[in-house]
């Protein structure tokens, strides 16, 4: 099969190898020219023939969007269009409608598997019209992890349905990894575990706690047993907000995903203004010692 790839970073370029490794043709573009295959979207647009399909995997917002604006000019009526990257669900609507304006169909696909997805596979989420998915099919077939279908793809529902669903694996995610990231801090602050790497590694096979984010933990401290070369300091791309605005708006109590989000917060502050306001209140009903300001 024949595919336009926009967007070849850390995941388009390793989805453009799996995808020419399973025989299928793929034209890519990417606005660094020592990765791209051809010089715009108007150039990929004329190198693909009959009912053209092109995946966007770009960041999301307003690259997405303009990705989009130029597609809708470049492609025609009866071409699809599948959107990968990590954009909030309420987009797919807009870039839906967007492109049917020109006859052009939409699918969104969340992506999971990261810089390994190239060599393990990925885990892809889709959102779309049925014929639509099966057209793109074997594109997804070559993507995912080898097995049974189901265990590596859905169709998750109409149109949004792919980044809704992906949203709330990485709001899951980041609970996942708050929970093993305090479990490696409580063994390292205890003095009764004296091998801290040794006890996760361990956790790796047989314990209900095993999981491919464990492994990759694992490896991180065979590296650094300490973690010392690293910052504590952890942004968040978008979803782990998105899941807890949906879970207020429909009302469902993630005190898990929540929590693991404003750590996030608090990483990035170097010295907590509210936890001086609680140092200052603890100080002053109690007379509990506080650490005074070097400046």
């Amino acid at each position: 099969m024949q595919l336009g790839l926009v967007g070849l970073g850390r995941m388009g370029f390793n989805m453009r190898e799996r995808l020419r490794a399973a025989g299928h043709e793929v034209v890519g573009y990417d606005r660094n020219a020592d990765v791209s295959d051809v010089a715009s979207i108007a150039d990929l647009a004329a190198a693909l023939q009959g009912e053209r399909v092109v995946w966007i995997m770009v960041p999301h917002g307003d690259p997405t969007r303009e990705t989009v604006e130029e597609l809708a000019a470049a492609l025609s009526a009866g071409d699809l269009v599948i959107e990968g990257g990590n954009s909030k669900f309420t987009d797919d609507q807009e870039h839906a409608a967007r492109l049917a304006e020109n006859g052009i169909r939409y699918v969104d696909v969340g992506v999971s598997g990261g810089v390994w997805g190239a060599t393990n596979g990925y885990g892809l989420m889709a959102g779309g019209d049925t014929a639509d998915v099966e057209r793109a099919m074997p594109i997804f077939d070559a993507l995912r992890p080898e097995g049974p279908r189901e265990e590596g793809f859905a169709h998750a529902g109409p149109v949004g349905a792919g980044h809704y669903a992906k949203m709330v694996h990485n709001g899951i995610e980041y609970g996942l990894m708050q929970a093993y990231a305090e479990g490696f801090e409580l063994l390292a602050a205890s003095d009764v575990v004296t091998d801290v790497p040794a006890t996760i590694k361990a956790w790796s096979r047989g314990t209900v706690v095993r999981s491919w984010l464990l492994d990759l933990l694992v490896r991180a401290l065979d590296e650094d047993p300490e973690l010392q070369e690293l910052r504590g300091w952890v942004s968040d791309s978008g979803e782990g907000r998105w899941t807890v605005e949906e879970s207020i708006n429909n009302a469902v109590p993630t005190p898990v995903i929540t929590s693991a989000l404003f750590a996030r917060f608090a990483s990035r502050q170097e010295d907590s203004p509210a936890m001086k306001a609680v140092a200052a209140l603890r100080n002053q009903f109690g007379g509990h010692s506080v650490q005074k300001s070097d400046s």
